[in-house]
């Protein structure tokens, strides 16, 4: 089902009622789940929503076009994250998914009809809205005050720590490291290769990797 069909279609509006009463669970209890291909459009900037997802497998980026023509990415998500969560009427960033993803797609004005199911799924969205402004906030000063080897090495310590396992793999372009980090790709490039020179970091290819000085890399992102 495409999501221009769903946002038509009457199972929209009658969400299965939920069957597990773990709070862990109230997003799929209550949502629909639809399947996006690499560099799928989610949802469109500019696009009215009453509608919240949550990723349940793959990885979506969430991209913001400015007026200069120039992209800005606001953000990726992983398994669990929640996203499209709007304080107004319309998503002011467009979602995309990186890769073979599939997502949760809830309506929030239903969530009303569900007693303490859509309580809790509320509660979710609400706790997730304080982490996204927490993210977006960290977002800006990383922006303004890290060096570009900090800001590298701070984006690749968080993918590592999402995906976990000895070896991580990048869902992005380094066209998207450079739009979400504020660089050019050739900035990108250099840092990464110097963090291998450094043995801080060890690619396999342009997107798998593994952190082979796990305190050195911490100390960088967290400088």
């Amino acid at each position: 089902m495409t999501m221009h069909a769903f946002l038509q279609s009457a199972d929209t509006f009658a969400l299965r009622p939920a069957a597990n009463s773990s709070p862990t669970h109230a997003f799929s209890d209550l949502g629909v789940s639809m399947s996006f291909a690499p560099d799928e459009e989610i949802y469109a900037q500019d696009e009215e929503t009453d509608f919240v997802y949550q990723v349940q497998s793959g990885a979506v980026r969430a991209s913001r076009l400015l007026s200069d023509g120039r992209r800005q990415i606001a953000g990726f998500y992983y398994p669990g994250d929640l996203f499209g969560l709007e304080t107004g009427p319309v998503h002011r960033s467009a979602a995309e998914a990186l890769e073979d993803t599939k997502v949760f797609v809830a309506r929030r004005s239903a969530l009303r009809h569900y007693g303490q199911a859509g309580e809790r799924l509320e509660r979710l969205i609400w706790q997730a809205t304080g982490a996204e402004l927490e993210r977006a906030h960290e977002h800006m000063m990383l922006l303004g005050r890290k060096s570009a080897l900090e800001k590298v090495a701070g984006f690749l310590a968080t993918v590592a720590r999402r995906r976990r396992g000895v070896w991580s793999e990048l869902a992005m372009s380094r066209q998207d490291m450079a739009d979400h980090l504020g660089l050019s790709i050739e900035t990108v490039s250099r840092m990464v290769t110097q963090l291998q020179v450094d043995n801080t970091i060890l690619f396999n290819g342009c997107r798998r990797f593994q952190v082979l000085a796990p305190s050195r890399l911490a100390h960088l992102a967290a400088a």
